[in-house]
């Protein structure tokens, strides 16, 4: 029975904090539990909560760790906008022009100075400044 009580204490950080580690102490005190239920000493039980305790995390964290650095990057307003395509919609050049962006007209320029883009021609946005975005 206690280490039922042991498994929801263990529980409630986990809710709370969101750290997985909790919930393998929770699983080990389930283990315990069980192994106490079948009879098992004291000393069986807390090596088996030992056990799967930390089998758990050693499992779990990598998997964790491995899944938190493959979450794509969510890019919202003017971050989105780099390096999406646009269309030319006046000449754009090192001065300026217009483009649609993203199904706005915006103004713009060429990164390239020397560089000029005619009506219809696709361009990239490699950077924003202000209400100007710069192409290439």
């Amino acid at each position: 029975m206690w280490w039922l009580i042991a498994a929801v204490g263990l529980g409630i950080p986990l809710v709370v904090t969101a750290m997985p580690e909790f919930g393998m102490f929770a699983v080990g005190a389930v283990a315990a539990a069980i192994a106490a239920g079948l009879g098992l000493g004291i000393t069986g039980q807390v090596l088996i909560f030992v056990i799967v305790s930390v089998a758990g995390i050693a499992v779990v964290r990598p998997l964790a760790n491995r899944s938190r650095a493959q979450r794509p990057e969510l890019r919202s307003g003017i971050d989105a906008l780099k390096g999406r395509q646009a269309v030319v919609l006046e000449r754009v050049d090192g001065h300026g022009g217009r483009i649609k962006l993203n199904g706005e007209v915006w103004s713009a320029r060429a990164l390239d100075t020397g560089r000029a883009f005619e009506p219809g021609e696709s361009v990239d946005v490699v950077e924003i400044e202000g209400a100007t975005a710069v192409v290439m």
